[in-house]
């Protein structure tokens, strides 16, 4: 029996995972998100992460999901698409966690801090 990885492993396998896959990796921060980042502060874009994952994804059945996440817009959004947060589908598919039921608040906490793992990264590099 395979042991579970630690969270700290499966975030090293998972971002290792997404910059391996052409999609994901080309996502990249503006200067005008840097800028509202910059302008806002982390707690703020985690706020509003958590606001947008709440709102946007936790319901069992999101509306138009799939199609909910803009491409651009909010640093957070960006981060979504880049780290496969974007829609029940990826996330499922990326971070194992199976649609048609909505998402508990431990999900939801372990979603934002995969955005925000993400945003940190790219805005301190």
């Amino acid at each position: 029996m395979m042991e579970k990885p630690t969270e700290e492993q499966w975030f090293e396998d998972l971002f290792l995972r997404l910059s391996k896959s052409k999609f994901r990796s080309r996502f990249k921060l503006s200067v005008s998100d840097r800028d509202y980042i910059s302008d806002k502060g982390m707690d703020t874009i985690e706020s509003h992460a958590k606001d947008f994952i709440a709102k946007r994804l936790a319901p069992e059945n999101p509306h138009n999901d799939g199609k909910q996440t803009p491409m651009k817009g909010h640093p957070v959004f960006v981060a979504q698409h880049a780290t496969a947060t974007c829609c029940r589908g990826c996330i499922e598919k990326w971070h194992k966690i199976a649609q048609g039921k909505e998402l508990s608040d431990r999900q939801q906490e372990y979603i934002v801090k995969v955005i925000m793992t993400w945003i940190e990264q790219k805005y301190n590099n």
